[in-house]
């Protein structure tokens, strides 16, 4: 698997996830674009450019982790996974079939380079913290990143998770809130307002950087000023748009839980293929 942080390959990269995300939710007939359209350059800058990992490590070895929170952009996470070799390419296509290992959301037990299994909102930062905490003990040098969905923080469960990263000083996780401001029930400071965003972090004893969540030098250098806390777990606030890539996509939470049609697809793979 090729490394880089060269902005134009990361770009391309992208569309090439942009692609097989919305080809395989139109396979499937079923799934959650939106969501994973938002999550692209977050998940490429961390398996292409920053993340420690292999698909020929095994389970046991020191390498990083990653977390899908936001279960549902589970076909953002398939594609980079499928692209860095976890598993070959066709089995895109096999998205949420009966006799398929790539399920609805993440489920470890049977996918390749799914670490955690999730689904159910809430859960993945109590799940990123035990990794983190069993890597600070062990004496690893390794880091845990975990991608959450903003709608998802109107859990209780991420505060109590927010709360203990910070009391046990988990200098090694590291969080993106994928804040693209809608939810299945529409926008988010409608359903539940979570701001102030940035100062409640705070408050639970994070370090913050707020960020272009579709900027490649934003997101490069906010992971590696992250690293640069040793102390505190780090949150990166990434603005990011729901649908990014597709004009009739974005910013509609119709586009959380739809899957595109034949023309519907045609068109959204003309304009990510224009976006050069």
């Amino acid at each position: 698997m090729k490394r880089t942080e060269d902005i134009d390959e990361l770009k391309a990269l992208a569309r090439g996830l942009r692609t097989d995300i919305l080809t395989m939710i139109h396979t499937a007939g079923t799934g959650h674009p939106g969501g994973s359209l938002s999550a692209v350059e977050i998940l490429a800058a961390l398996y292409f450019a920053k993340m420690d990992h292999s698909p020929t490590r095994k389970p046991e070895e020191v390498r990083d982790k990653f977390v899908l929170s936001k279960g549902h952009g589970a076909p953002a996470l398939y594609a980079v996974l499928a692209n860095c070799g976890y598993f070959p390419k066709e089995e895109l296509a096999r998205l949420r079939k009966f006799d398929s290992f790539l399920s609805g959301h993440p489920y470890a037990p049977s996918t390749p380079g799914v670490e955690i299994t999730t689904g159910s909102l809430g859960q993945g930062l109590s799940q990123a913290n035990g990794l983190a905490l069993a890597a600070q003990l062990n004496g690893h040098d390794s880091y845990v990143y975990c991608l959450l969905g903003d709608g998802e923080t109107q859990e209780g469960q991420v505060w109590e998770a927010a709360m203990t990263a910070a009391h046990y000083r988990l200098g090694k996780l590291i969080a993106f809130l994928d804040n693209n401001e809608l939810q299945i029930d529409g926008w988010v400071k409608d359903v539940m307002n979570i701001e102030p965003i940035g100062k409640k972090w705070e408050s639970f004893g994070w370090h913050v950087q707020e960020i272009d969540g579709h900027d490649f030098p934003q997101i490069l250098a906010a992971i590696d000023k992250a690293k640069t806390v040793t102390d505190k777990p780090s949150l990166i606030w990434c603005h990011t748009v729901k649908g990014k890539g597709v004009s009739f996509m974005e910013r509609l939470a119709k586009w959380h839980g739809t899957a595109p049609n034949a023309d519907e697809l045609k068109k959204a793979l003309a304009e990510v293929n224009a976006n050069g």
